[in-house]
């Protein structure tokens, strides 16, 4: 490679021998906490009571930040900045930074709330690799915490459909941070948006094997990736594909539960119960977005596109059925209260895609189950009879070769084609006298944003409460274009609702002609029109008493 990332630190730190008490016992490795949870340092003595560790404290999270000082000093000696030594010091075990001017950025491949990447070429091997640069605050330790943890979850996990982290860029004076990855050409997405490019059943088991498999190795690592969509699984020119942008994993202990933030998963690909609020959940959430992935490449677009939280979950009961009385009682999620509807739901998973293969339907039932206990393991999926049955998933190697492609590339496609309707519009519009019509146009279903005031008022005031410590609260969810909600939408979208005496399930007729394009309340506006015409009326009147005012006023000058 001419280049080794990642590479040993010079020295090894010389830690003195410990003085034995007998018969010493191998101290067992703590239980993975979130980074944020109080976990203190301890080692186990001889006698079975715990003792705090020489130099430790605690810790952020697991292990991130309580490294020996020898360790810290000799961090701080092969280049690390000492605010990432002190926060994430485990995280950069064994490894020195490398520097900036090693590389040399070639374009923008892709963006997101919280990183951008970048392809780039290492001038020190001539490889192309990709450069996240991670946004975040050096000088507030929770934002550095947060970004510590995937370092360390993507250093704990090593598996061919997991992406690796080959190294970091930094230096000792430095307030940024890249990561360095290898360069993979397309994204899941942005293929899957691609005109020309259309998946053969070998073709799309063989990807969703590669997913499973990547998830199967998260999960039994302890480790929840709680962002999989089709941006987030890159492909190369071989047929790999790899889980990628760990940046809101955490790590989970199924026997040691705790409190989770529930604002996580890019909305189109979020759970239901992660919409409901739940903040204690598992490998489920994960399951729930690999089911809407394989349905969304059997059916050739996505499933659930929500705008908004409450129009998403609307499509879920839709198409999976709302939860049974059971589940509502036993779950005691949050927003239960707010968001169960008046009717219950028919599932019609079978009905809607009725075209899929016959092998796929029972592992979509499967993994869109409403229950997260009914939708098992990753390892139960790759057993399914989807991949036992004819026709077998391809061989990676097989794979056609396509150009690169990436979701930020079908999003200029996108932007491209809108800006050439816009401007043949704008010169049909031209030619035209009569006003525009736009009657034809669909707008939002009403029933998938309408709701009763009341429970309105208690979503605001319950909507950022199941967070318990800073680093849950930090960074919020995702709130960009990707998600399906509306470009340049507040940090915290709060749901739209259509009709103020609306319950959940109600469908209130909207007359042609006035149909809305955006997701907002109803008005009338023949109405609205009338309160104008009554203000100005009103405004007009004023100014002509003020004007025969002044005409008298003057009118009494001149006399005298």
């Amino acid at each position: 490679m001419g280049c080794v990332f990642g590479r040993a630190a010079a020295s090894s730190s010389p830690v003195a021998p410990r003085r034995k008490r007998g018969k010493e016992r191998a101290s067992p490795q703590p239980a993975a906490v979130e980074a944020g949870s109080p976990s203190a340092a301890v080692v186990a003595g001889g006698d079975g009571r715990p003792r705090r560790r020489l130099g430790g404290r605690r810790a952020a999270g697991p292990k991130q930040g309580c490294v020996p000082a020898a360790a810290a000093a000799e961090q701080l000696a092969a280049g690390w900045p000492p605010w990432l030594v002190a926060v994430a010091g485990e995280a950069l075990r064994g490894w020195t930074p490398r520097r900036a001017d090693t590389f040399e950025k070639l374009n923008k491949i892709g963006s997101g709330t919280y990183s951008n990447v970048y392809r780039a070429r290492d001038t020190v091997s001539g490889r192309i690799v990709a450069l996240k640069k991670v946004r975040f605050d050096n000088l507030e330790p929770e934002s550095v915490k947060f970004m510590a943890r995937e370092i360390l979850i993507l250093r704990r996990l090593d598996h061919p459909n997991v992406i690796k982290l080959e190294g970091l860029v930094t230096s000792r004076m430095s307030c940024s941070l890249y990561l360095v990855f290898e360069y993979m050409e397309h994204d899941l997405a942005g293929l899957a948006a691609s005109p020309d490019v259309k998946f053969t059943l070998p073709q799309i088991k063989c990807y969703m094997q590669q997913l499973l498999s990547g998830l199967e190795h998260c999960h039994d690592n302890n480790v929840l990736h709680r962002d999989i969509k089709g941006s987030n699984l890159l492909l190369d020119n071989n047929g790999i594909l790899k889980i990628a942008d760990f940046g809101l994993a955490t790590f989970f202990d199924p026997r040691h539960k705790r409190p989770m933030t529930s604002r996580v998963v890019t909305l189109w690909y979020r759970p239901p119960e992660l919409l409901l609020g739940a903040t204690d959940y598992g490998v489920g959430i994960d399951l729930w977005s690999a089911g809407c992935i394989l349905a969304e490449l059997l059916y050739g677009k996505p499933i659930m596109p929500g705008r908004t939280e409450v129009e998403q979950l609307h499509k879920i009961f839709k198409l999976c059925g709302s939860p049974s009385e059971e589940y509502w009682k036993k779950s005691k999620l949050p927003h239960a209260t707010i968001f169960k509807p008046q009717q219950p739901y028919k599932r019609c998973i079978r009905e809607t895609f009725k075209d899929f293969p016959t092998s796929a339907l029972p592992l979509v039932e499967t993994l869109l189950a409403i229950d997260p206990a009914e939708r098992q393991t990753a390892t139960a999926a790759l057993h399914s009879d989807f991949f036992s049955t004819e026709p077998y998933a391809c061989d990676p190697s097989s794979l056609p070769t396509y150009p690169p492609s990436k979701e930020m590339d079908a999003k200029l496609r996108d932007e491209e084609a809108r800006r050439l309707r816009a401007a043949a519009k704008a010169k049909g519009e031209a030619k035209r006298t009569r006003p525009r019509d736009r009657s034809h146009r669909a707008g939002p279903a009403p029933e998938a944003n309408a709701e009763i005031q009341a429970n309105l008022d208690r979503r605001r005031m319950i909507t950022h409460a199941n967070a318990k410590s800073k680093s849950e609260k930090f960074p919020p969810p995702h709130q960009d274009g990707a998600m399906g909600n509306p470009l340049g939408s507040c940090r915290h979208m709060e749901p739209m609702f259509e009709h103020q005496d609306a319950s959940f399930s109600t469908v209130v007729p909207i007359e042609k002609g006035t149909s809305q394009t955006w997701s907002g309340p109803l008005f009338d506006p023949s109405a609205l029109g009338q309160s104008r015409r009554k203000k100005q009326t009103t405004l007009d009147a004023k100014a002509t008493a003020y004007s025969k005012q002044l005409q008298k006023e003057k009118g009494g000058i001149r006399a005298r």
